[in-house]
């Protein structure tokens, strides 16, 4: 059984939302194969990264960066992950209401020093909701989920 671990900030209905299309995504790829675990940043440990496969993660952007809450996620698993982790397939969706620049690159900076890989590039859920930003979301999920199932990641 592979795993999936999902990380989501969601400190708003619609950055619920958006977490909740990932979850159902993953759900709506039929891999049987694969867990699905979904958990807050402030939640989430590198004991989870450790036991997953793959994961996604999901911010906000706040002041042209990530939300703390991520942040703090990688502050506490960095060096915790670092060896055992390299290559993990990531994928990341941002609610961004610039344009999620900041955002992108801090945690593409960050993968990137852990040895992640990106199974697509970040969705961008940037400027006033549309209400298309579920399901780009939905998208990933599924597409993550597929990928693991199938052994692509």
């Amino acid at each position: 059984m592979k795993r999936l671990l999902i990380v989501g900030h969601a400190p708003s209905a619609n950055t619920k939302r958006l977490r909740d299309a990932v979850v159902a995504g993953a759900q709506d790829a039929e891999a049987e194969a694969v867990e699905i675990v979904v958990k807050a940043p402030l939640e989430a440990g590198p004991q989870d990264v450790l036991a997953a496969d793959a994961i996604i993660l999901g911010t906000t952007e706040n002041l042209g960066y990530m939300s703390g809450a991520l942040k703090d996620f990688f502050d506490r698993t960095y060096y915790q992950v670092i060896e055992e982790k390299q290559g993990l397939a990531y994928g990341l969706y941002i609610r961004a209401g610039l344009d999620g620049t900041g955002t992108r690159r801090a945690v593409e900076s960050i993968v990137g020093g852990l040895g992640w890989k990106a199974i697509q590039d970040p969705v961008l859920c940037k400027g006033e909701w549309d209400e298309a930003f579920p399901d780009h979301c939905r998208e990933l999920g599924m597409l993550a989920a597929a990928g693991l199932d199938a052994g692509i990641y």
